[in-house]
Formats: C-alpha cells, structure tokens, sequence
C-alpha cells in the first residue's frame, strides 16, 4: 500500500521511531506498523492525526504514494510514449467504454476542498475529456472549508446537531458568499482554452439555476436547524433541457422555497436527489479516501447495496476502525441512488489524479462501485457470445490446456456452453455435453480469465454445471484433463479409465493426449 510506505518515509525523515509516533497519535504501535507495511487500512480520523503529528496534508501523503506507486510499476504496464505498443493497445481497450458512455449522464459531487486544494485544475481536465467524449455531466459541490474560513473570519462560532450545520441567519449569509465564490471560480476554471494544454479547444458552457427546491429540516435532536434544509423536489426537466443543448449544469448545495427563502442544504443530498431525478447512469462521489474497505482493511472494489446496508449496520454495533467519516456520509447516499433506480454509484479518492477516469475507463477501478444488484452472473452462452469464447480460451489452447477449437466449431456447439459475465464482459466459460442414453455428460472447456482467478469463480461455475445437469437428469460427469487432475480431485472427481465413458466418448478418446478421466455421481 503506496500510503503507508509514504507515512514510513516521512516519519524517517523527521527522525520519527515508530514508538514515538504511536505515542503523539494516541494509536498501538502494532496497528502503526501494519498500517506502514499497508496489512490494515487507515481511517479519515488517524490520517490527520498523522499528519498533524508528522506536520504534513493528507495531500502531500497521497501526492508522495502516487509518485513511490508509479516508481514500483515502471516494469508493469505503465503508458508511455517510448511504448507506442502499449499506447496503442490501451486505447484501443479504452473503446467499449467510449461507446458505452456516449450520451449518458453522470453526477459528479465533489467537496469544497477540492476547489481549496487547487485540485479542481486537474478535475476541469477529466470533465473537459468526459464532455468531448459526449459524456451528459452535472457537478454539485461542496461548500464547507470555505464557509468554515469565512466563520472564522467573522469570528462566528460553527453549530452542528446529528452531522448537520444549524444556519441561523448570520451563518447564512457566510453559506452563500461561499457558494458564489466557489462557483465564480469553478466556471472561471471550466472556461480555459490554453493552448498546448488539455483544455486546448475546449468549449464547456456552463449552466446554472434554481433547479433545486428544498424544505426547512426544522427540528432535530432538540435543536432548531432554521435555514438548514433538505431537498424537496429537482426539475430534472429543467436540467434535462440544458444537457441536451450540450451545457454542463452545475449546482451548488443550496435550495429555494416557493415563499422565496434559501436553504443550506448538504452535498450529498443534492446530488443524490439529482442523480434519482435525472435516472442517471453514474453518481459519483470524490471524497478523502479510496473508497469502502472492509473489516481487515481491504479495499471493495464493488459492492451490491445490500452489503453496504450490512456493512453499516455492522460498524452500528461494533467499533470499525475501517469506515470512514467520508464512507459515513456518503455510503448511505450510495444505497439510496441504487434503490431509487440509479445503476451504479462510485466513491473515489480525490487525492489521486486521474481518478475519474481511472475509475471509468479501466476495468479494476480505482475505488468503490455500489450496484444494486451482482456485476457477476451465469447463462447458457449465445452466439453473440462467441468472440468472448474465444478470446478466453485460445491462449488456453495454444499451452495445450485446451483442446483446440475453431470458430466454426464453437457456432456449431454454442448451445452446449455457458458463460460467466463480470460487469457484460466474459469472464469464464464451461461446457456439458450430454450423453442421454447414459445418464451422464461431459464438463468440457473450463476456463476463468487469468484477472479473476483466485476468487472461488471456479468452483461456483463447476457448481452452476453441475445443477444444471441435475436438472436435466444428468446422474454422473465426467472430464478429461491433462492439467488440472488434482483441481477436480479436491472437488469430489475420481480417477477411473477409459472404460467408464460412454461408448460414444470412448470411440473419440485421443491416446495420443492421454488425458486422464475422472467422474463424479451428482
């Protein structure tokens, strides 16, 4: 993990021993270490009080990981202009998702840092590529450091009851030059065409209005909330307009009431609301970490809404040192967006450059993908599924692994094959042959793209085949392999010979091969 090897170097490079880290931090040095060796994640709460104690920015930190990450990679598949090849192959990679994300819309929320930090540069660089690429955005920031700064400024203390601000009307007035200033540099920013830059012909007009409508939260926990309020209706109808005549909306966390008041309305709500709305494609939220870790500190990559309920409701009951105040805010507006119809929500690190389009044009990801339902499924393959076939197993055959089949041979028995898809792109694949006089069948061409190997998606397709075959009153299946003898052993499969095929099978057995049979009663 590139950010506890940062956190290692600059507590060296002030002379720092792990003991007296610990100490100034509060933390065991057990957990210090692990989180240097990257062995257990890192909340938003112990990061700045890291840095505090280390006397740098969560910036710096990330700045620093990015650069050792990108050090560590330099014999891995890093993009350079002295690897035209690579280049080459990378976009042409990059072209499914072009297709796929021409003329949709995404949501994009981003805090006030972002805008503080002197990040928002590099962000008007990714929106500028997402537009020209057709992409339908709609921005909502944030609003909190710079309120906070003009508070402090007025010497005016800030509230909060249950994680929400009370705006009285003095407050109020610091929200909304806030939110001016933000969005009078927000457009400056969108608006630039240097040349020899990535803005370079750039031509982004922005839209903004009252598009949001809100209500008064009233009372919460005892304590009057007054301008503090929550949205009650988007005209998605009046964004809509803006986005089909090629504008970029951008909305600022505020709300209007029909009797003319303002209200102070968080981030998350408004862009939440505006994504169920709009039916958008993609809500997106770029926030201090990641993304979702789970309770060893490992990154989710994806997620269904139902094991985000569950994940919260876990850190309910018991301390999660893993779940993060950024995951509290917005994990909970990542469920409701899935449950209201939004395909899928992304929480990503702002700290990383690129990370839109990191997230979006890669098929790993960067951070954390909330979806309603599983990316994986399995079905009984089509035609259309046979380029996908074959991209999969023909270096599977080349090593010998596979028996070699051609395309024609793969139409003429793509009834017999079923796929295992990650996110529309084929993963896995198996086929059963059945032999009915005998009650039995054969799994033949079981394969699991290297990328996703590791995670039991084997077994669960050898499951899926053997139901299936349950199902067609198979009684025994059987397979010839020459590599994976001991795969199927662990999985009940006994070693028999030649004889215990089916007649049929046996007229076609290859001696020259030599694959070894195995069976097992289902």
């Amino acid at each position: 993990m590139p950010l506890g090897e940062a956190l290692r170097k600059r507590r060296k490079a002030l002379g720092l021993t792990l003991q007296e880290l610990a100490k100034r931090v509060d933390a065991d040095t057990g957990n210090l270490s692990r989180i240097e060796r990257g062995a257990q994640g890192l909340s938003e709460a112990m990061l700045r009080r890291l840095c505090a104690a280390l006397d740098c920015s969560p910036a710096y930190l990330y700045a620093h990981a990015e650069a050792a990450a990108g050090t560590s990679q330099q014999s891995g598949p890093r993009l350079s202009l002295l690897q035209p090849q690579e280049f080459v192959s990378w976009f042409r990679s990059v072209a499914p998702y072009i297709h796929a994300f021409g003329g949709r819309t995404f949501v994009i929320a981003f805090g006030g840092e972002v805008v503080d930090d002197g990040q928002f540069v590099a962000l008007a660089h990714d929106l500028n590529l997402l537009a020209s690429l057709e992409v339908r955005l709609v921005l909502v920031h944030g609003a909190r450091p710079q309120i906070e700064s003009r508070l402090k400024r007025a010497r005016i203390d800030s509230r909060f009851a249950g994680g929400l601000r009370v705006t009285d009307k003095t407050t109020m007035e610091a929200v909304k030059e806030a939110n001016g200033a933000i969005r009078v540099e927000i457009e400056a920013l969108l608006s630039m065409g240097l040349v020899n830059s990535p803005m370079a012909g750039s031509d982004i007009r922005v839209a903004s209005g009252n598009f949001v409508t809100a209500r008064p939260v009233g009372v919460h926990e005892g304590v009057d909330l007054q301008h503090t309020g929550e949205v009650r209706k988007i005209d998605a109808a009046g964004i809509q307009k803006r986005l089909d005549d090629g504008e970029l909306v951008l909305l600022s966390p505020l709300g209007y009431s029909p009797t003319g008041e303002t209200f102070n309305l968080t981030l998350e709500d408004v862009a939440t609301s505006t994504a169920i709305a709009l039916d958008a494609d993609k809500l997106i939220f770029l926030m201090d970490t990641p993304g979702v870790h789970n309770v060893r500190g490992e990154l989710l990559r994806e997620m269904t809404a139902e094991k985000a309920r569950n994940l919260l409701r876990h850190a309910q009951h018991k301390e999660a040192v893993n779940i993060t105040e950024d995951v509290r805010y917005y994990l909970p507006s990542a469920i409701r967006a899935c449950d209201h119809g939004v395909a899928r929500t992304h929480l990503i690190c702002r700290h990383t450059d690129g990370a839109i389009l990191q997230e979006l044009f890669t098929h790993e990801g960067i951070g954390t993908m909330v979806t309603e339902m599983p990316l994986e499924s399995m079905r009984q393959a089509d035609i259309g599924d046979v380029g996908g076939l074959l991209q999969l197993i023909e270096p599977l055959e080349a090593e010998g692994i596979l028996v070699k089949r051609g395309r024609e041979r793969l139409e003429m028995e793509i009834g017999h094959f079923f796929v295992m898809e990650h996110d529309s792109r084929i993963i896995g694949c198996a086929a059963l042959y059945p032999f009915q006089n005998e009650k039995q069948a054969e799994l033949a061409c079981m394969a699991v793209h290297p990328t996703f190997r590791g995670g039991g998606r084997g077994e669960r397709l050898l499951h899926y085949l053997e139901e299936e075959a349950k199902r067609r009153g198979i009684r025994s299946l059987f397979v010839l392999t020459t590599r994976t003898a001991h795969w199927f052993v662990e999985r009940g499969y006994v070693e028999a010979d030649v004889g215990a095929l089916p007649p049929a099978k046996q007229q076609l057995y290859n001696y020259q091969r030599r694959s070894k049979v195995f069976v097992k009663t289902i």
